[in-house]
C-alpha cells in the first residue's frame, strides 16, 4: 500500500465517524431534516373546526386546505384556499370570510385578503380586499379601500380604517357615504 491510499482511506474513515458520532438522537431535529426548508409541518385538507367553552360552541372554522408553518421562527399558519369563521354569542352570529388568510403564532395578527366579507350579528357588512385582525388587542384595520353597509341601508365608501373588532369605535381614513338620520332624534320628539 502507497502513503496516498492509506491517507485516503484514513480521511474517509475520519469523516464517516464525525459524520455518524455528530447526529443526535433527538426525533424532531431528524424529523427537520427530512422536510424541505420552505415546507410546512403539517397539512390538513377539508378542515371543519370547532371551538367550545363550557361547553357551548362559541367558534367553527371552515377551510378547505390549512397549512401548519409552525416549525418555522416566525410560526404561521396559513390557508391558501380561502376561510370561513363562524362566531357564536347569545344566538347571534358573526361570519367572517376570505379568499386566503394567514394568522402569525406570535403575535395573533390575522390577514385576511382578497373578497373579505364580514356580516356581524347585527346585520352590518363590511367588504375589502384586504383587512388585518389584531386578536390580542381585539382590533381590526386596513389601508385598503372598503365598504360598510349597515343594517338600515345607510353606507360608508373609504380607504382605510381603524376599528375595535365589534365595530363599536370606528375611525375612518377617507370615506364618503349615506347615513340615515332620524327626525325624532334630531327633535327630541
Amino acid at each position: 500500500m502507497n502513503l496516498y491510499n492509506i491517507v485516503s482511506k484514513s480521511v474517509i474513515v475520519t469523516f464517516v465517524a464525525v459524520a455518524l458520532f455528530a447526529c443526535k438522537g433527538n426525533k424532531n431535529e431528524i424529523k427537520k431534516l427530512n422536510l424541505k426548508d420552505d415546507a410546512p409541518i403539517a397539512v390538513g385538507k377539508e378542515i371543519n373546526l370547532k371551538y367550545t367553552d363550557s361547553g357551548l360552541l362559541v367558534a367553527n372554522l371552515i377551510t378547505p386546505k390549512l397549512m401548519d408553518f409552525s416549525n418555522f421562527k416566525f410560526p404561521y399558519r396559513e390557508f391558501p384556499e380561502g376561510v370561513i369563521l363562524y362566531f357564536y354569542e347569545e344566538n347571534k352570529t358573526t361570519t367572517i370570510q376570505a379568499d386566503y388568510a394567514i394568522r402569525y403564532e406570535n403575535t395573533n395578527l390575522v390577514d385576511l385578503q382578497k373578497n373579505v366579507k364580514i356580516v356581524t350579528a347585527d346585520s352590518l357588512v363590511l367588504k375589502a380586499s384586504q383587512l388585518y385582525w389584531d386578536q390580542k388587542n381585539q382590533w381590526v384595520f386596513t389601508d385598503q379601500p372598503y365598504t360598510i353597509t349597515f343594517s338600515d341601508g345607510s353606507y360608508n365608501d373609504g380607504v382605510g380604517f381603524d376599528s375595535s373588532e365589534d365595530f363599536t369605535t370606528f375611525l375612518s381614513r377617507k370615506n364618503q357615504g349615506v347615513q340615515f338620520i332620524d327626525k325624532k332624534e334630531l327633535t327630541n320628539e
